[in-house]
């Protein structure tokens, strides 16, 4: 408290002397400003933990001086102190009103003067301590809630956060009658690569194919690691077939990428299923619908992009 920084603003030479001698025998720092266009322009150089303002001051009166301290979001904290020979209750309220901390009638004494600098600073300071411990806690809150919805491996969306978003695109989609697919992506052979190269290898791999696939996709699509080396991807505004150009972009960059310490070519096989489809009424059987594409195109080779249509699912029950 004792390190403090006053600003006082007070026109009267006589008064202001006075004032500053209070201060620096009571350890503040203290500056001092004569008008209240003066006051505004040292605040926001020097930023002073807390103001001294006289109520009357040539030019812009004090009144006007804490308005502006207070509607501005950078001064707003900074504790003020009217000052003032004014002592009807209507000059009290008009000061606290504009949002003045504390209001001191002159003459005042030395013992109340620091005491009212020292009640507003340490208010002061407990509202600093109290936004700070808010802030960490929101920040607290944003990383638990970003644990819960991301893939820690891959840093894409994880199987959970993926059905929310598929939900909500699901429902927009049959609403506003508007197109929408779904991927299924599934790394051939990745069991052999574990085998073959270890479980580090295994992980870096599966974090490679995720940037491939978000370099892939507009800013718009919703990219998610569904289980193991399977990922999943939701396309809004997007019909089958513009969906399989997106599928078989992944897969050709997937394909072209070399992935370090890997001796083989990486492949991906993909499925796809979209709305408008009668037959596909929810977003169960459109992932099913997905998934079966996506078995298709492992039994007929791997590394391709198979389609599926709700007829087709119907079929197989």
């Amino acid at each position: 408290m004792s390190k403090a920084t006053v600003l006082l603003v007070e026109d009267d030479p006589l008064q202001a002397e006075a004032t500053r001698e209070i201060l620096l025998k009571s350890g503040y720092d203290v500056s001092l400003a004569q008008d209240g266009v003066n006051a505004i322009k040292m605040v926001k150089t020097s930023r002073p933990d807390i103001i001294l303002l006289d109520v009357i001051l040539p030019g812009l009166d004090g009144y006007e001086v804490c308005r502006w301290l207070k509607l501005e979001e950078s001064t707003r904290g900074i504790p003020v102190i009217m000052l003032t020979v004014k002592k009807e209750l209507a000059d009290k309220i008009s000061g606290l009103q504009i949002g003045a901390d504390d209001y001191l009638p002159k003459p005042y004494n030395e013992l109340e003067l620091n005491a009212r600098i020292y009640a507003s600073l340490r208010t002061k300071a407990l509202q600093d301590e109290l936004r700070m411990k808010n802030k960490q806690l929101e920040e607290l809150l944003g990383k638990v809630e970003y644990m819960a919805i991301t893939d820690a491996l891959t840093g894409l969306y994880n199987r959970r956060r993926l059905y929310d978003v598929l939900t909500k695109e699901f429902e927009r989609s049959r609403r506003y009658a508007t197109p929408m697919s779904l991927l299924m992506l599934d790394i051939d052979h990745f069991k052999r690569i574990n085998d073959s190269y270890g479980h580090q290898s295994g992980d870096y791999v599966l974090k490679e194919v995720a940037t491939v696939i978000v370099n892939s996709l507009r800013e718009v699509d919703t990219a998610a690691r569904f289980g193991g080396e399977e990922f999943m991807v939701v396309l809004p505004n997007t019909e089958r077939q513009n969906a399989r150009i997106s599928a078989e972009r992944i897969r050709e960059a997937v394909a072209a990428t070399s992935f370090q310490g890997l001796k083989e070519t990486l492949t991906v096989s993909i499925g796809v299923a979209g709305l408008p489809d009668p037959l596909l009424d929810s977003e169960d059987k459109l992932a099913r619908c997905t998934d079966y594409a996506l078995y298709r195109a492992k039994y007929n080779g791997r590394n391709r992009t198979e389609v599926c249509e709700g007829a087709e699912l119907q079929k197989i029950g």
